[in-house]
């Protein structure tokens, strides 16, 4: 530990525990709290996972720590449901995971010796991948190949977006793979042509599975070119609120009381008053 470090309070968790056990009592405790259900916390958890990333983009400390409570709020809260069904408690989370770290550690706490960064994550694909195996073994399952049981993985998990990020990576890394750009080209054009021919249908289903075909073509022209989709589609979105703002700011009037040509000028005139203050004033 840090000089700077502070010691573990283990008490402010028991203190959290026990605030969290209150929320839930029958008795005195809170209406909204009592009713919920693991699956009925599922977007809180993602909303609080998604506002720690944003306070650990923008760097705030204070903002840090408190949404990693929020976060630390919904991993006791579902501990706290887990104990009242008798399936888990806190304690078992904690332990399953300071055993798995310690598994997949083995240059840390076992005699295993390793060079670099690569070949940790190396070794602990190969960790995870045998426990999968064992515990397929163990409840009679089919065993998967590493690979396919790692795509499998990122599509029940990840977002859509990574997951297509990370299954397209993966597969190129084994050959899955175009043979030049000039194709990857031409499969988004070809991808592009069928949503335009399945909207003419009133095949729902097919037409979001074109638009998806769409969308993973995309993610591997940025796979090519070294782009980040993610990076790509976050600054897009800023840039349009930062747009979006202006108009509504020069609009004389509410919004949707302007035409469509009002409108379109309105968004000319932010682009180009965001252009002229990143260059800033000439000297």
């Amino acid at each position: 530990m840090s000089e700077s470090a502070s010691p573990f309070n283990a008490s402010a968790v028991e203190d959290l525990m026990a605030v969290v056990a209150q929320l839930r009592s029958p008795q005195g405790g809170c209406p909204w709290d009592r009713e919920q259900t693991a699956q009925s916390l599922i977007p809180y958890i993602l909303e609080e996972a998604y506002e720690t990333v944003d306070a650990i983009r923008r760097g705030d400390p204070e903002e840090m720590a408190d949404e990693l409570g929020d976060l630390l709020f919904q991993v006791i809260l579902q501990a706290q449901l887990g104990a009242e069904q008798g399936l888990f408690d806190l304690n078992r989370i904690a332990a399953g995971i300071r055993d798995k770290l310690i598994r997949r550690h083995p240059h840390v706490f076992g005699d295993q010796v390793v060079s670099s960064a690569a070949e940790v994550h190396e070794n602990w694909d190969r960790i995870k991948a045998a426990e999968a195996e064992l515990k397929a073994q163990a409840q009679g399952t089919p065993v998967e190949s590493r690979l396919l049981h790692k795509l499998k993985e990122y599509a029940r998990v990840l977002p859509p977006l990574t997951a297509a990020q990370k299954i397209s990576a993966k597969a190129a890394a084994v050959g899955f793979e175009f043979d030049d750009i000039q194709q990857v080209w031409g499969k988004l054009h070809e991808e592009i042509q069928e949503l335009q021919e399945a909207v003419t249908t009133d095949d729902r289903a097919h037409q979001e599975s074109e638009l998806g075909d769409i969308l993973f073509a995309l993610i591997q022209i940025g796979r090519w070119y070294q782009l980040n989709p993610e990076t790509a589609l976050q600054g897009t979105n800023d840039r349009f609120l930062q747009r979006f703002a202006l108009v509504e700011k020069f609009a004389d009037k509410p919004l949707d009381q302007l035409t469509l040509a009002e409108l379109d000028q309105l968004w000319k005139n932010a682009k180009i008053y965001l252009k002229n203050a990143e260059v800033g004033p000439k000297t």
